[in-house]
This record gives C-alpha cells, structure tokens and sequence, in this order.
C-alpha cells in the first residue's frame, strides 16, 4: 500500500495466484460428477440474506453521529426486521425439501455448539485482524507494510497451531483436548494483548499475538472437524458450510461493536489528553485519525489514546472468548472416525431407505454383506464399514 503501486495493487497481486490455484485444482482435483435431484431454496435464501444482512447494516451504523444511536426506532426497526426475517427463515427451512441450512444438522449437540463458539472465535479472529495493523501503524507509526510484517508472530503461530494439532488428531483420533487448549491460548492470548499501550516493547507485543495466533490455530479448522466428524458425508458440506458462515457473521459483527467501543474510548482518552496538555479542542476528540498533518504534540496524544484504546478492545474480545470456552466443553468427543461414513446399527437384517441388506445395515439402498455399506459402498470387513481414511478424517 505504501508502494508507488498504490493500494489497487493490493488486489492486483493476488490474481496471479488465483490463476495458479484454478489452474492446480484443474489438473489435480479429479472428482467422480454423480447427478443428483436437486431444488434450490431460494425462499430461504431470500430471508437469510436480508435477515443476516440488516443486522449487519445496523450494527456498523449504530452508535455513529453521523446516523443514528444505539437506541433508537431506527435500531429498533432493523433488529425487529431483521429477527422476524430470521424467524421466517426457521419456518421455512423445517418445510422445504432440501433447504440451505438444515435444522436437522445444526440442531445437533456439537454442531449447535461448534456454531456458537466459532461466533466467538470469529471476534477474535477478525478483530485481531482488522485492529492489530492499525495499532501498529497508528499507535506504533508503522508504515504499511511494517504492520503487516509485525503480525507475522500471530500468523506463525496460527500455522504451528493447526498443523501440529491436526497431525497429532489424525495420529491419536482424539480433538477436544486440542480445542479446549486453543480456548485457553485464546483467551490467555487476546487477555494479555488488553495489557498493551502505545509504548509496550514490540517483542513482548509479539509474544502475545503468537499466543492468540496458536489459540486460533488450534480452534479454527478443528471446530470444523468436529461438525465433519459427527455428520454423514452427505452432510458434510452444508455442516463444515454452516460453521464457517456463522462464524463470519459473528465476526463482522463483533468488529463493529469493538469498532464502536475503540472509537469511544479514543474520544475519551484523546480529551483527556487535550485537557491535561492545555490544548483547545473544537468538535469531536479524535474525529481525524490523519496524523501526519497533525502538530507533534497533538500527534502523540492521539497516538497514545489510539494505542491505549486498543487494549480496551482485546480485552473485551478475552471476555467473549471465555463463551467459546464453555461452548466447548460441553462438546461431547467422539473418537475421530476412520471410515468413509457413519457406521449404521446392525440389527439383523435392517434396512435403511428400503436397500436390501444381509447381517447388517443398509444405507441408501446400497446392498450389504457381512458389513454396514454406506452411499451405495458395498461393505466387505465383517462388522464394520468399508475401511479407508477421508480427508476430513
């Protein structure tokens, strides 16, 4: 951004490599194409957009003087709009065929769960993405890309995080220790980020988002795993789908409400600054964040406020982090399955979607001999399901 690119290059740069990966999962990604009935929900997907999308209209609105406050019949008017769409959204999916977001998967135990603590991981994941560069550039007088390189302790710590606990699940089966360990780091992490200002040591700031970044690395992909790991293959998708959607949401939301938290706070620390230099201040404290046009002594008070204000928010994040905490520790494990789908009772010679079966189970008309056969895989292991590991297990 700091380049003589300008900050379109941002973008720009990314498409050779958008390029390489179409072209890799061409070359590499050879998947059988098996024609299915399928209907598209569009009903539900109408509510779901507008509903999803009206509170997020509110949410990066309110509070701000330039629209309107957090109580308000504006506000009142876009959650009451937005809950009644999302309540018409819960009507229609429990009657469509095949509806977009299945409330037969997210009303299930881990995935219900797994939803509500990756709401809580996307407000740190998100918040620590969209505060940490500006804290570093703003508070710290970082160019663009110092920001960026002083993140690297988070994004390193991310990567160690889920590589490492994803060999260790595949090796033992076993992943809510690995979850609850990412909860603690994540709330250890973003507790001791709220203790930083705008002179804490840039190696000790480092240490700290290391820490975040290890919580979500542990959490992130494994909370996923944990849905895949509960559902039927078919289901695999609109489940880990699921996740990742509310997850996102969360995030955006709980970025504007820290938005609005840090923007208060500076104005409050940046007056208080003002008062105790002796300096007059006309309108809004901290209403300009352009710095380098800014006189040396207003410049470091406003440094100072935007740097103290953003461990305010890190703080606030810690304390949503402590749901994702309880979230998961009432996530019953189940060991990591190492077959293609969920084993079916055998019961005699029990039938699922009237398939013909033999000493076992039959899932969706396939035959079975000897074995449970799930998706029309005809079993051969006596007493178990075709036996072969899956890239999500």
């Amino acid at each position: 951004m700091d380049s003589p690119l300008g900050w379109r290059w941002t973008f720009f740069v990314c498409v050779p490599l958008a390029v390489i990966a179409l072209v890799l999962l061409q070359v590499t990604l050879k998947l059988p194409h098996v024609r299915r009935p399928a209907k598209i929900d569009w009903l539900g997907s109408i509510l779901l957009t507008s509903g999803v999308s009206l509170l997020l209209i509110w949410v990066s609105f309110a509070g701000n003087p330039d629209y309107y406050d957090w109580w308000s019949w504006q506000t009142a008017a876009m959650v009451g709009g937005g809950i009644v769409l999302l309540a018409l959204l819960v009507l229609v999916e429990s009657k469509v065929p095949q509806p977009i977001i299945p409330l037969k998967i997210i009303s299930q135990r881990t995935t219900a769960l797994s939803i509500l603590a990756s709401i809580a991981v996307g407000v740190g994941m998100f918040g620590s993405s969209a505060f940490l560069g500006q804290y570093f550039q703003v508070a710290r007088g970082a160019s663009p890309t110092e920001a960026g390189l002083l993140t690297l302790p988070m994004i390193a710590g991310n990567l160690i995080g889920s590589v490492v606990s994803g060999q260790l699940i595949s090796r033992t089966g076993k992943w809510k220790r690995y979850l609850v360990a990412g909860a603690v780091l994540l709330i250890s992490g973003l507790g001791l980020t709220g203790t930083i200002d705008h002179t804490t040591d840039l190696w000790l700031t480092g240490v700290y988002t290391a820490i975040l970044g290890l919580g979500l690395g542990l959490l992130m992909q494994n909370l996923v795993l944990a849905v895949q790991n509960t559902v039927r293959a078919s289901d695999i998708g609109t489940a880990s789908a699921s996740v990742a959607f509310f997850r996102s949401v969360g995030g955006a939301i709980g970025v504007s409400v820290l938005g609005a938290i840090m923007g208060n706070r500076v104005k409050e620390l940046a007056a208080e600054g003002f008062a105790a230099a002796g300096i007059p201040t006309s309108g809004g404290a901290g209403a300009s964040m352009d710095l380098k046009d800014m006189p040396e002594p207003v410049r470091e008070i406003m440094r100072a406020a935007y740097g103290d204000a953003t461990a305010q928010i890190f703080m606030v994040s810690a304390i949503v982090g402590v749901v994702a905490l309880i979230a998961i520790l009432f996530i019953k494990e189940e060991p990591l399955r190492r077959t293609v789908d969920i084993a079916c009772p055998a019961a005699g010679s029990a039938t699922s979607d009237g398939g013909p079966g033999t000493g076992a189970a039959a899932s969706d008309g396939g035959p079975a001999t000897g074995a449970a056969a799930s998706d029309g895989v005809r079993g051969t292991a006596s007493g178990s399901m075709l036996s072969k590991s899956t890239p999500f297990g």
